[in-house]
């Protein structure tokens, strides 16, 4: 006997995690990555960096490309310190590495601004 009672069949956690291959993924990765092309939501850009941290320079980076109010994604290299800071305090402006896209980021992002040297790393991962 328990003190208090017990529950007989009491709750318990369930797990909701699925295994995906990965090739799977990387196919799902691609197919994104086309749906974007043809809609022409990719811009690729010449590699750049700010001097300092400083969100004007990003919102005037948005403002050339007439991305205001736009959910947009930008696809980095590598980590770019200035650049993440820049952008941080901006509601609808996420910065993402190569390495680390995924197929959600792609899809949820209303244009995607991708580096000229992301372009080179995505076609990498892709060829492996």
């Amino acid at each position: 006997m328990f003190r208090g009672g017990a529950r007989v069949f009491g709750p318990h956690p369930r797990d909701y995690n699925f295994k995906l291959n990965k090739k799977l993924k990387r196919l799902a990765r691609k197919s994104a990555l086309t749906y974007k092309a043809k809609d022409n939501c990719i811009t690729v850009l010449e590699d750049f960096t700010f001097d300092a941290p400083k969100t004007k320079n990003f919102v005037e980076l948005l403002k050339n490309f007439q991305l205001q109010g736009i959910k947009t994604l930008l696809v980095l290299p590598t980590v770019d310190t200035n650049v993440i800071l820049s952008s941080r305090n901006l509601k609808r402006v996420k910065i993402i590495q190569a390495s680390d896209l995924n197929t959600y980021e792609i899809l949820d992002a209303g244009r995607l601004l991708i580096l000229e040297s992301s372009v080179k790393e995505i076609e990498q991962i892709h060829q492996n």
